[in-house]
């Protein structure tokens, strides 16, 4: 699914959380005026209004408010767990909380550029969505008060006396009071004629206390409100519950002046007999609201209850939550501020377990750069490895990441609100492991082991032990790992272990087993020695794991296969050598796949690189060139490569940038070729081999 890019940027929270607390609100109104039913209606009425004016007033106001105070405080204000719920409840749409752009797993470039393009065309589409109901409900109104003013324009004054000047209009509306500066009563003409003395006397108290009331100015308001939020139906309920109210306090104060009932309700008919109701709100009328409920109140004469003690406290405690809520909030902001990324930051300690095949547990030292930014180093305390540095750690927001940009690996994760945990992935070419990094104390880290130094050259490690189990069938990954005196491999095949131990490819074996490419083993191998065995002393003790736990026998023979051929082409070499590599060893690096980083290499160490991790056939070295060498290879990896580390090669962008293939990028960025061809080369020949029991013991003689 692909979601529009725009739906996690700041603004789509704030309006989420605008429309969400001013729902809210109008919850709380709708309880309220169940509370204050038996109550004058004026009072329901302020009520509602209220709701209406709170979608004009973003909380966030009065949080900046409540910020605003926080210098007044010389000690810190405390985050209490109330503060945190009304936080939580006012204030649930977060940046961070609201989905991310991700395209639909499986999608092709073109889609996910597709979606791309589409999602950033969103806020225009719903731009010119809303523009245009908000221009409809204007245009609607505007013809409905261009309709009242052109009767008024034409209509004439009345020898009545009102507070405000009266007018005769031609026009069927009902009477009603139009303007809000300078109102005015404009009277259907004939009204005389239809009406007794007395309805029309009540017909006009009526219409002045609009005038006193100023519902002209309210119900404008609120048509701001509905033409802003036209596509919220609380907004139009919320209309249909003000003009309910207005007539029905309009209603109150008639007949507590002294009208009779009868005759009020008589002319409140008569009106709607003969005279079409108003086109706007904000031309306060007669004929509003549920005419039969009106009448029904109208001749009960039921008297409405002053507000009691209960009801005063209860308007009252909710004015003061209602404002004081988001201000406390902005006060205590602090407090979480402090405890924010951009307060507490990364500097520290951190530690976490990536389940990667292997449980690796990994350290990062991070302090603070001279530039402001930050700089860290990481340990991989489950291997052998030293610490490594990191490339880059960028923190924006919540937003973190960590680099290392020589092994092709990325970071990504957020912040906790405390600044005490990361939760993330580690993203290492197309392998992605979910990984959570907590904040602790010197006292608290994992202790960092020390290096270990390398095994003596002329060492001959031998097996003390070895454990053999089958795989769990949902490893995501697999490999070979040394660790305190061990030799641990994941989710390894026998097909893996005979290439990793006589450095051919699974092409080179020739074997009537099908099992030994699909069952996969976890092996733990403890050997004699002290140090860190070489590649070549590692291999030496798979061959012996091989032979006596696996029972293998094998021979060498000699094939005609096709394979790669690394040559050189026409022209200048354009490999850089390495300054000092005499006593360095080779380092490769894939930054991303098709994207290798060579330090002190030989040409055969490329073939091998090359020929275990990239390509789909055995590669020979024909380049006759010696020596080591630094270098960077890019190209834009086909379906057929990286089989053997069991990645999946993204569909290529587009694009007249993009990396040239393998063979041409070998060409044109180190001068050399890679064709294939057929070749002699060496096979290795299965002769026995026997499948492992689930359990084994140490035996006597094993670690010869």
């Amino acid at each position: 699914m692909m979601l529009p890019a725009f739906w996690n940027d700041a603004w789509t929270a704030a309006l989420a959380n605008h429309l969400w607390q001013s729902t809210a609100v109008t919850g709380i109104a709708w309880l309220l005026s169940l509370s204050l039913r038996n109550n004058h209606a004026r009072m329901r009425y302020w009520v509602w209004m209220m709701a209406s004016v709170k979608y004009l007033i973003p909380f966030s106001l009065l949080i900046t408010a409540g910020e605003s105070l926080r210098a007044a405080f010389a000690a810190p204000i405390q985050r209490p767990i109330l503060a945190a719920a009304m936080q939580q409840f006012a204030l649930p749409f977060s940046q961070a909380a609201l989905p991310a752009t991700v395209p639909y797993a499986g999608a092709t470039p073109e889609v996910a550029a597709a979606g791309t393009i589409l999602g950033n065309l969103w806020p225009v589409i719903l731009l010119a969505v809303w523009l245009c109901g908000f221009l409809f409900v204007v245009f609607s109104w505007l013809r409905g008060w261009l309709r009242v003013r052109a009767s008024i324009r034409a209509s004439s004054r009345m020898a009545l006396s009102a507070e405000v000047p009266v007018l005769s209009s031609t026009c069927l509306f009902e009477p009603g009071i139009f303007g809000i500066i300078h109102p005015v009563l404009v009277l259907p003409q004939g009204i005389e004629d239809r009406l007794t003395k007395a309805q029309l006397e009540a017909i006009i108290a009526h219409e002045i206390c609009h005038v006193r009331r100023r519902d002209n100015l309210t119900a404008a308001l609120h048509m701001l409100v509905q033409a802003l939020f036209w596509f919220h139906p609380a907004v139009w309920w919320i209309k249909a519950r003000l003009l309910e109210e207005r007539e029905r306090a309009c209603d109150e104060v008639v007949l507590q002046s002294g009208n009779e009932a009868d005759v009020y309700a008589e002319s409140i008919l008569n009106i709607c007999k003969f005279c079409i109701e108003s086109p706007l709100a904000c031309v306060a009328g007669v004929a509003g609201s549920d005419l039969k409920q009106r009448i029904m109140r109208i001749m009960t004469g039921k008297a409405a209850r002053n507000l009691d003690l209960g009801r005063k406290l209860l308007l009252a405690l909710t004015a003061t939550v209602a404002i004081s809520v988001p201000m406390v909030l902005g006060l205590v902001h602090i407090q979480q501020a402090e405890a924010h990324p951009s307060a507490l930051g990364l500097a520290g300690t951190w530690q976490g377990t990536l389940h990667a095949g292997f449980d690796l547990r990994g350290v990062f030292q991070i302090s603070k750069a001279m530039d402001g930014g930050y700089k860290g180093v990481f340990y991989a305390i489950d291997q052998s490895a030293a610490s490594l540095p990191v490339s880059g750690i960028t923190l924006d927001g919540a937003n973190v990441k960590i680099s290392f940009v020589e092994f092709g690996t990325v970071f990504e994760g957020k912040l906790s609100s405390d600044g005490m945990s990361i939760t993330g992935a580690l993203n290492q070419l197309s392998f992605v492991h979910p990984l959570t990094l907590s904040r602790v104390t010197p006292q608290t880290a994992w202790e960092i082991p020390k290096p270990q130094p390398p095994m003596a050259a002329d060492a001959d490690p031998g097996i003390v032990n070895a454990t053999i189990t089958p795989s769990d069938p949902k490893a995501p990954a697999r490999g070979f790992n040394v660790k305190d005196g061990r030799l641990l491999t994941v989710n390894t095949t026998l097909s893996d272990l005979i290439t990793f131990a006589y450095e051919v490819h699974p092409k080179q074996l020739i074997s009537a087993s099908a099992w030994i490419d699909e069952d996969k083993f976890d092996i733990t191998v403890k050997y004699s020695g002290e140090g860190d065995p070489s590649p070549s002393q590692m291999q030496s003790l798979v061959r012996k794991l091989l032979a006596g736990r696996f029972k293998l026998s094998v021979h060498g023979d000699k094939k005609e296969l096709l394979v790669y051929a690394l040559s050189k082409a026409g022209g200048s070499s354009k490999l850089v050598r390495s300054l000092d590599a005499r006593n360095q060893k080779p380092e490769f690096y894939f930054h991303d796949l098709g994207n290798l980083k060579v330090n002190h290499g030989s040409m055969q160490d490329l073939a091998s690189v090359l020929q275990s991790s990239v390509l789909d056939r055995p590669v020979i070295n024909r380049t006759g060139i010696t020596g080591r060498y630094d270098f960077t290879l890019n190209w834009t990896p086909d379906e057929s490569q990286f089989h053997a580390i069991g990645a999946a090669i993204p569909h290529p962008a587009g694009g007249k940038n993009k990396p040239p293939p393998l063979s041409a990028a070998m060409q044109s960025q180190m001068g050399l070729k890679l064709d294939t061809a057929m070749a002699s080369i060496d096979m290795i020949v299965i002769d026995h081999v026997e499948k492992p029991a689930e359990k084994f013991d140490p035996q006597p003689g094993f670690n010869q």
